[in-house]
């Protein structure tokens, strides 16, 4: 083959490369931030009293592809649920799946998180993995919403990052191993 008709191939090889290495954002980098939601709440009981429960979710990039999540979610009379973890990036999603032994008879807990048109998604799945080891008994951590427009850039990274939650979310995501705050 001629030297100038080799030249003609080589755009042709390239497209495809070119198609093909174009990765999905990051959403580890796409979903970093604090989300937030008020909600009023009751203790039931003799007197029903109302009160503010408030639902926060913290993403902290901590890797490519890896975030720090905190989930923190208020329910009636008193009960919350409260995970936190290294998550990883699957598709366009933050999944944590937590290293201690399973909670029921149905596996571990897998929780992922996403974006879902203008809310932020919070879920454990069908089975419910997480929420029986995370959450009160009116809590659960299968199909929660928060307004994704409540997101927010985290101005207390230094305190966060301070945290017990935090440092053994990161040594358990380092050892594969649970580590208790």
């Amino acid at each position: 083959m001629r030297p100038e008709r080799r030249w003609l191939f080589a755009p042709a090889l390239a497209l495809p490369l070119l198609a093909g290495g174009a990765s999905a954002p990051d959403p580890a980098q796409t979903l970093a931030g604090r989300y937030y939601k008020q909600s009023q709440l009751r203790i039931v009981g003799f007197e029903s009293k109302p009160y503010t429960g408030e639902d926060i979710v913290e993403v902290v990039p901590v890797a490519p592809r890896a975030a720090y999540v905190r989930v923190h979610l208020d329910y009636d009379n008193g009960h919350m649920c409260a995970i936190t973890g290294v998550a990883r990036a699957e598709g366009d999603a933050l999944v944590y799946r937590d290293p201690r032994p399973a909670f029921g008879k149905d596996g571990r807990c897998v929780l992922t998180i996403r974006r879902a048109g203008k809310s932020l998604s919070i879920d454990d799945g069908e089975l419910t993995s997480c929420s029986p080891g995370y959450c009160g008994v009116r809590g659960t951590l299968s199909g929660v919403t928060l307004p994704y427009a409540s997101k927010r850039a985290i101005r207390y990274l230094p305190r966060l990052k301070a945290s017990a939650q935090y440092r053994a979310a990161l040594a358990e995501w380092r050892t594969g191993k649970p580590v208790e705050p």
